[in-house]
């Protein structure tokens, strides 16, 4: 796993709020810091994806593990 600045624990959260939490944590961090984000919405899978291009930042990792989804999100 890659090494990151701040982590997000969303687990729980259902869309879009797992979005709007990262976004807030991202607004607090500085360029090319690494944000992790674990999620339990598998709509979250999309939603990043989606946010991270909507926002300029970028999606290093998004995967699955035992039921959890991680992110990691580098702010741009």
């Amino acid at each position: 796993m890659t090494d990151f600045n701040q982590e997000l624990d969303a687990t729980g959260l259902n869309c879009p709020l797992p979005i709007l939490r990262a976004k807030k944590t991202l607004t607090g961090m500085e360029s090319g810091q690494v944000l992790h984000i674990i999620a339990t919405d598998p709509g979250s899978v999309k939603d990043f994806d989606s946010f991270a291009k909507q926002t300029g930042n970028t999606l290093l990792e998004s995967k699955e593990e035992g039921g959890k989804f991680h992110f990691m999100i580098k702010k741009s």
